[in-house]
């Protein structure tokens, strides 16, 4: 009985996995058209963006922790 029920929970964790790349790539392509709305419309330019991404990337390489 263990190993029938280690392979559904193997058969239950793939299916949240797919779930999930299915749930990242709606998000993706709602922001990535949003963007391009935003872009479209005049109320951003992509070197803004490029700008922001670079700035906030750069904030996440940092620790937010001090080193001794």
């Amino acid at each position: 009985m263990d190993s029938f029920s280690s392979n559904m929970d193997l058969v239950q964790f793939i299916g949240k996995l797919g779930d999930l790349k299915d749930d990242h790539y709606h998000m993706t392509l709602t922001l990535s058209a949003a963007v391009e709305l935003l872009i479209e419309k005049g109320l951003i330019t992509r070197q803004e963006l490029e700008r922001k991404m670079s700035e906030l990337d750069h904030l996440m390489i940092r620790s937010p922790y001090p080193m001794a």
